[in-house]
């Protein structure tokens, strides 16, 4: 976020591999057998569905006088696409007592949920194709987000996700710890080497501190900077077919 407290524009890169790592990629991603996805901003163009209910639950702070009223624009809000409901309020306005928060956190979820249930949620172009192609491929596939049960579970329903991963790991079910750790957790519950996938900050972190490949997506909700210790970064999620 700069000075004025906006968000950065989303950097959109080309495709390129870090040049600190770039001469193992292609060895460890021929060992890889498991590969973990994060899902809003890797599968699923979650701003489609984020926004409207981030606006929903803005407009309760300013009718119950917790904040200003102004106007929000897409790219401010996608910033906050990636962080659990607890970081997410911790950050963006600490200073609310814990039951707006909670109830904040509420609004929105209900609202996301009304528009999944809705048809309202998008996916990214090939991403189903891309899941299937890869689990044709004999890697096993599993889902790790942010997010809370209600979220995958209508997600799950909506999109048949089942039919592709053997596993959808959620904050939820670990108690909103960082994604990292969740990761540490589940990881030797899957064969083969992994590689974990996503479009922020806290999936590359999961990776690196979990000394895991990374794949970075730039088409994400990341902003400028944030995907610089991926060990790949991809501009489509079909372009894994090139890797895996």
């Amino acid at each position: 976020m700069n000075s004025k407290g906006l968000v950065a524009v989303p950097a959109r890169f080309q495709l390129q591999i870090n040049s600190r790592k770039k001469c193992i990629h292609m060895r460890d991603f021929t060992k890889i057998k498991t590969i973990i996805f994060d899902y809003d901003g890797t599968l699923h163009n979650s701003i489609k569905i984020y926004a409207p209910a981030f606006c929903k639950a803005y407009k309760y702070l300013v009718e119950n006088g917790f904040a200003k009223e102004r106007s929000w624009s897409e790219e401010e809000i996608s910033y906050w696409l990636g962080f659990n409901s607890q970081e997410m309020w911790a950050a963006f306005m600490p200073g609310l007592p814990l039951e707006t928060k909670e109830l904040c956190s509420r609004i929105i979820g209900e609202e996301m949920k009304k528009l999944v249930e809705e048809g309202k949620s998008v996916l990214y172009e090939g991403a189903l194709h891309t899941l299937d192609y890869l689990k044709q491929k004999g890697y096993h596939l599993v889902f790790l987000s942010n997010c809370k049960l209600y979220y995958r579970d209508a997600h799950k329903k909506t999109f048949q996700l089942e039919r592709y991963f053997e596993d959808m790991v959620c904050s939820e079910e670990h108690s909103f710890i960082p994604k990292y750790e969740i990761l540490g957790r589940i990881k030797h519950n899957y064969p083969g080497e992994l590689v974990m996938i996503g479009d922020r900050a806290q999936d590359i972190e999961a990776g690196v501190k979990n000394n895991i490949p990374t794949i970075g997506c730039t088409y994400g909700f990341a902003v400028e900077g944030e995907l610089k210790d991926s060990d790949m970064l991809i501009n489509d999620i079909t372009e894994l077919k090139n890797y895996l």
